[in-house]
C-alpha cells in the first residue's frame, strides 16, 4: 500500500504562479516519483455538489450556478455544528469529461483532488477572530499533510508538516502588507503544534529557530529542487532565438533580464538606478507583475528625463533601454532566460532564490545578492554584491557587459552548481524528513 502524502493548493490556484506555486508543483511531481499517493487540497470558490460532473466542472470554472436551497442549508447546518474549527473536504473527480489542456502546465501531479469551498479565506478569517487553526476532515486522512505555506489549518489523523519559506514579514516588515502581530502569532502557533517544520535554506532555518523559538530538532532544511521541463530547456537554440525576436523584438545575448514580482524586497528600484548608471547599451528587460509599492520601485523610470527610455508592452518596436513586461508564458520565459546576456536578482531577502538557480541551470550568468539564503545557494557560481550598494551593482553590471571571459566562466559554473539542487538530492532530503514521521518512501519509488 502506498503512503498517502497530500499537499495544499493554496498558491496553485492562482492564475499566474508564484515562487510558492512552483515549490508546490515541483513537490507534487517529486512525491509522485517517490511512489507516494499524492492528493491536493484546494480551497476554491466552487460549492460542493452531489453530481460528480458538476464538481469537475466547478473545479475548472466556478460559474456553474448556485447550489440548491436544501444543499446550501445542509452545508450551513454542518458548519454550525462544526463551529469555527472544522470543515469537510469534498472529492473532485477528474475524469477527462472537462477538457483541461489549457491548465496542463499549471496543474500539479496528483492521484486525486479535494476541495473545501473558500477554505483558505475561511482559515485566515477564523484565525483573525478565534486565533486557532481550522481542522479539515476527510474520509481517509493522509499519512502526511505537507502544507506548502504557513496556513492556520490542520488535518486530524495526519502528521502535519509545514513549509515556512522565509520570515520576510518579520525580518523586513516594511516590504510586506501582512498584519505583523497576527503573522507572528500564527507562525508561533504553527511551529508549536506542527509535527515538523520544513524550510528551504539554512538562513531561513536560523530565522525560524531564533525568531519563533522553534525546537532546532523540529526544523529541517530540505532546500528546493531546480527542475525545468526538458521540452523547454532542450528547445533548439535557433527556435528559442526566433521566439524572443518575434515575441519581444530582442536579440540573443543582447539584453539583461530580471523576472519576478515588482515589490520592495526584490529591490528593483536600485537595480534600475544601477543599470542606468552603468552606461551599457544593452536593454534591461523587467518581467513581472506590479505588486505592492511597485510605483515606488519604478518611480525613477517616470522622471521626465528617463521616461522616453521606457517601453511598456510585449514587443520592442523602437530603441528603448528598459522594457517592462507584465507577464510571459513559461515556455517563452525559459527562452528569455536562455537568451539573456545575464540575469540580475538583487533581492534584499530570499528564503531560497529559485529564479537565480533556474537561470544558472540554463547557463545564463547571474548577478545576485550576498544576503539571506542567496550566498549558500549560488555559491561561487554567480556574482554576489551588497544589494543596498548601488555602486557595487553598477560595477557588476559593467563587468557582465564587457568581460566575455567572466560570462563564459559563469555560464559553465552555473549548471554545475544548479545540479547540486537536482530532483534526486531533494527526494533524499524529503524522504529523510518523512521517515522521522514514520513514513518510509524508500521502498515505494
Amino acid at each position: 500500500m502506498r503512503s498517502r502524502i497530500y499537499i495544499d493548493g493554496y498558491n496553485l490556484a492562482l492564475d499566474q504562479g508564484t515562487g510558492v506555486a512552483t515549490y508546490a508543483r515541483n513537490l507534487s511531481f517529486r512525491l509522485g516519483a517517490m511512489g507516494a499517493e499524492v492528493g491536493v487540497l484546494y480551497g476554491t470558490r466552487a460549492s460542493p455538489s452531489r453530481n460528480e460532473l458538476i464538481r469537475e466542472i466547478a473545479f475548472f470554472d466556478n460559474r456553474v450556478g448556485d447550489t440548491g436551497k436544501t444543499l446550501r442549508w445542509l452545508r450551513m447546518f454542518r458548519r454550525s455544528l462544526m463551529g469555527p474549527f472544522g470543515e469537510y473536504a469534498t472529492r473532485i473527480p477528474v475524469t477527462g469529461n472537462v477538457i483541461s489542456t489549457t491548465y496542463e502546465n499549471r496543474m500539479p501531479h496528483f492521484d486525486h483532488l479535494w476541495n473545501v469551498e473558500n477554505l483558505f479565506n475561511l482559515a485566515h478569517n477564523s484565525f483573525k477572530i478565534y486565533g486557532r487553526q481550522i481542522s479539515v476532515r476527510m474520509p481517509r486522512p493522509p499519512h502526511i499533510m505537507h502544507w506548502t505555506y504557513p496556513l492556520p489549518l490542520r488535518i486530524p489523523g495526519a502528521k502535519n508538516v509545514y513549509c515556512l519559506h522565509d520570515l520576510v514579514p518579520l525580518r523586513l516588515p516594511y516590504t510586506t502588507l501582512d498584519n505583523k502581530r497576527r503573522y507572528f502569532r500564527m507562525n508561533r502557533q504553527i511551529v508549536r503544534k506542527a509535527d515538523h517544520i520544513i524550510t528551504v535554506s539554512e538562513a531561513s532555518r536560523r530565522d525560524i529557530i531564533n525568531l519563533l523559538g522553534a525546537d532546532p530538532e523540529k526544523v529541517t532544511n530540505t532546500y528546493q529542487a531546480v527542475d525545468l521541463p526538458r521540452k523547454f530547456t532542450d528547445k533548439p537554440e535557433d527556435e528559442a532565438r526566433d521566439e524572443i525576436r518575434g515575441s519581444f523584438g530582442l536579440e540573443w545575448k543582447k539584453y539583461f533580464l530580471f523576472f519576478g514580482a515588482i515589490e520592495p524586497k526584490k529591490n528593483v528600484g536600485r537595480l534600475i538606478e544601477a543599470y542606468l548608471s552603468s552606461g551599457t547599451d544593452l536593454p534591461l528587460v523587467l518581467v513581472g507583475k506590479k505588486a505592492w509599492q511597485s510605483d515606488e520601485e519604478l518611480k525613477l523610470l517616470f522622471d521626465d528625463h528617463i521616461r522616453y527610455q521606457v517601453q511598456e508592452g510585449s514587443i520592442l518596436r523602437t530603441k528603448r533601454r528598459i522594457i517592462m513586461l507584465d507577464y510571459a508564458p513559461f515556455r517563452l520565459l525559459v527562452s528569455l532566460v536562455r537568451g539573456a546576456q545575464a540575469a540580475i536578482f538583487p533581492s534584499l531577502y530570499e528564503g531560497f532564490g529559485l529564479p537565480a538557480l533556474e537561470a544558472m541551470k540554463l547557463g545564463t550568468p547571474v548577478l545576485t545578492s550576498n544576503t539571506s539564503s542567496l550566498p549558500e545557494v549560488v555559491g561561487d557560481a554567480a556574482i554576489t554584491v551588497d544589494p543596498y550598494d548601488v555602486r557595487a551593482l553598477t560595477e557588476a553590471i559593467r563587468a557582465l557587459d564587457t568581460d566575455a571571459d567572466l560570462r563564459n566562466w559563469l555560464s559553465l559554473a552555473g549548471p554545475k552548481r544548479a545540479a547540486l539542487f537536482g530532483p534526486e538530492a531533494y527526494e533524499r532530503r524529503l524522504a529523510s524528513v518523512y521517515a522521522r514521521m514514520g513514513v518510509d518512501l524508500s521502498q515505494q519509488g
